[in-house]
């Protein structure tokens, strides 16, 4: 079953804090800016980004925009951007293209993963020469 998130580190709680995207938030004590896993500051959005995709469940996937969306925005690209700068730090196959394609360049890596997890997948003429099944799959948070 799909978690929600709704811990207080939760997607959910993050995605409140999303709203003020592009400022720099401070940690628990207030002396240093958030990070997004690489070390460098990002603010919330990708905080909140990052929250959302360690929220998916083994087995399911989102789409850059699914992800987007669950934020409150139309920013898939940002959302892949933020998941090209620090997506090491989450299970980064989990989010996917629209097309249900895995990430550019990964597919070798991310199909290890699929297979692992039991996420069923789809045998097409592609360069990856497969695509995962979002109907049977997709997770919308």
């Amino acid at each position: 079953m799909p978690r929600t998130g709704t811990g207080p580190g939760g997607a959910r709680a993050m995605r409140s804090r999303a709203a003020g995207a592009g400022a720099a938030s401070a940690d628990s004590a207030g002396t240093r800016p958030a990070t997004a896993g690489s070390g460098e500051p990002f603010g919330s959005f990708a905080d909140a980004v990052l929250a959302v995709v360690a929220d998916i469940p083994s087995g399911y996937v989102a789409t850059y925009g699914d992800v987007a969306a669950i934020l409150g925005t139309r920013g898939a690209r940002a959302v892949g951007r933020v998941m090209a700068l620090s997506g090491g730090t989450v299970p980064w196959w989990r989010v996917i293209r629209a097309g249900g394609h895995p990430p550019s360049g990964h597919g070798a890596e991310a199909r290890a993963h699929y297979e692992r997890e039991g996420t069923p997948l789809i045998a097409v003429e592609s360069q990856d020469g497969y695509r995962v099944d979002l109907a049977a799959c997709r997770w919308r948070g």
